[in-house]
């Protein structure tokens, strides 16, 4: 696939690294000669320096061999020229667009990004995306991530296993025998900067970072097993009244956990924007880094902090500063990625890197073959995939065991009419199917084929 990314800043440096890791051809443009240099040092794609709604740099790039042109510049306004330019010059099939400004989003304008007016195929709002990744992880204490896949019915988690996990040594064959009932299966696991797939006589250990599929009504019972039977956040602060802050705060009103919701936000006419617009929500007009402020926000009877601020040293800062005051756990929203690698060492128990939200949301749009949604992991070295079996497929008719993934492939959960079913080898696949997986970066064009039909493009 020949793929054109717009604007090389860490969205789009992440999502051509990820592209180009599975030999696309890409190519990036950018304003910046120093974001292109970094780029061209680092990926094995064509960069090229210049202005990407620019029709003479679109035509550098061959826009009109691409399938794909993805715009995720710092400006919307950009963004959508890209894109018009895009399919009225070049007829590229597939446009896709970040859109930061919410007011381009009203229902109201609906009809704006039509074929007709500004033909977007697929618009990413990041702030938003990053508020319900946000609200996920609120909904399952104890979990540092959670993906909904088949409606909701099936659900991929994160968790770290501690000395309070009760399965650690033990084969991962026998937690059937233990648990009879427990509809989870271990998906992967990253121990010592390492990602595999795990098999069914390797064991668990104390410091894992593990994803494991479950059926989303025994999601309680299955944290219990993992060692996590953490209480829901009632008592929450948001700290930061950004996009990102106030769009958490509104799901949270329409939430029925939160019982007590508080923005602190350092400006005062945002905080003043934010009073007007909050229904349920307690906004504080002060700076997250002031304990007096922090005081005033209950701090000490607050169940977790949420610091989404433009600026990753007050989010943490701010995040330890409330747990040292009495705060029970803190959720940190972190842009720069070294910064992520010393989460557990400094006391904050979950981070979230905006970027990982929104490269899985621009990817699960490109993928081939009939898959339905998919999540990035680890920096891309492993995706989980929700497909669907086609008659006419590869996967129709055959046994998981028959496919030959082994170690490449985990099958988690199976939807048939509605039913879920937890797989195994013998386990055969039949049309309708809604599948969730996990494949290793170099598996999935392995996976796009096997769910592909023969008539069956995207």
């Amino acid at each position: 696939m020949k793929v054109i990314v717009c604007g090389a800043g860490q969205v789009g440096f992440n999502i051509a690294k990820h592209l180009a890791g599975q030999n696309n051809d890409v190519t990036v443009i950018d304003t910046s000669r120093e974001l292109i240099r970094k780029i061209s040092d680092s990926l094995d794609v064509k960069a090229i320096v210049g202005y990407a709604s620019d029709p003479d740099m679109l035509n550098k790039a061959a826009a009109a061999d691409a399938d794909l042109l993805i715009a995720v510049t710092q400006s919307d306004e950009v963004n959508m020229v890209a894109c018009q330019v895009a399919h009225s010059l070049f007829s590229v099939p597939t446009k896709v667009a970040r859109i930061r400004n919410q007011a381009y989003l009203k229902p109201g304008w609906r009809d704006l990004f039509s074929r007709d007016n500004m033909p977007i195929d697929v618009i990413i709002s990041p702030e938003l995306e990053v508020a319900q990744a946000l609200l996920r992880r609120l909904e399952v204490p104890g979990a540092f991530n959670m993906i909904p896949f088949i409606d909701g019915k099936v659900r991929m988690i994160g968790l770290t296993l501690d000395e309070d996990c009760p399965v650690v040594d033990t084969p991962l064959r026998q937690l059937t025998e233990l648990f009879p009932k427990l509809q989870t299966i271990v998906m992967a696991v990253y121990r010592n900067n390492k990602l595999f797939v795990p098999r069914s006589d390797d064991q668990l250990q104390v410091g894992d970072t593990i994803y494991i599929a479950v059926e989303a009504s025994t999601t309680e019972r299955a944290m219990a097993v993992f060692g996590h039977e953490e209480d829901a956040a009632h008592r929450i602060v948001i700290v930061g009244g950004g996009n990102i802050g106030y769009s958490l705060a509104k799901l949270l009103e329409k939430s029925k956990s939160a019982t007590n919701i508080k923005i602190i936000e350092q400006n005062v006419e945002r905080a003043n924007w934010l009073a007007e617009r909050l229904q349920h929500t307690v906004v504080i007009n002060g700076d997250a880094l002031d304990r007096e402020i922090l005081t005033e926000a209950n701090i000490s009877e607050t169940d977790t902090i949420v610091s989404v601020a433009d600026d990753d040293e007050v989010n943490i800062l701010s995040s330890l500063l409330a747990k040292q005051l009495g705060c029970v756990k803190a959720i940190t929203l972190m842009n720069n990625p070294i910064y992520g690698e010393l989460v557990g060492s400094i006391g904050i128990d979950v981070s979230l890197d905006p970027r990982e939200t929104t490269v899985s949301s621009i990817v699960r749009h490109i993928r081939r073959g009939r898959i339905r949604d998919l999540y990035s992991l680890f920096d891309g070295q492993a995706e989980i995939i929700e497909a669907e079996v086609l008659e006419g497929s590869g996967a129709v008719g055959k046994a998981l065991g028959e496919l030959r993934l082994h170690g490449e492939v985990k099958f988690g959960m199976i939807v048939r009419d509605d039913e879920t079913l937890v797989p195994d080898s013998e386990t055969v696949l039949t049309s309708g199917d809604r599948v969730v997986m996990l494949s290793t970066r170099d598996a999935v064009k392995k996976v796009e084929q096997l769910f592909s039909a023969r008539a069956d493009i995207f």
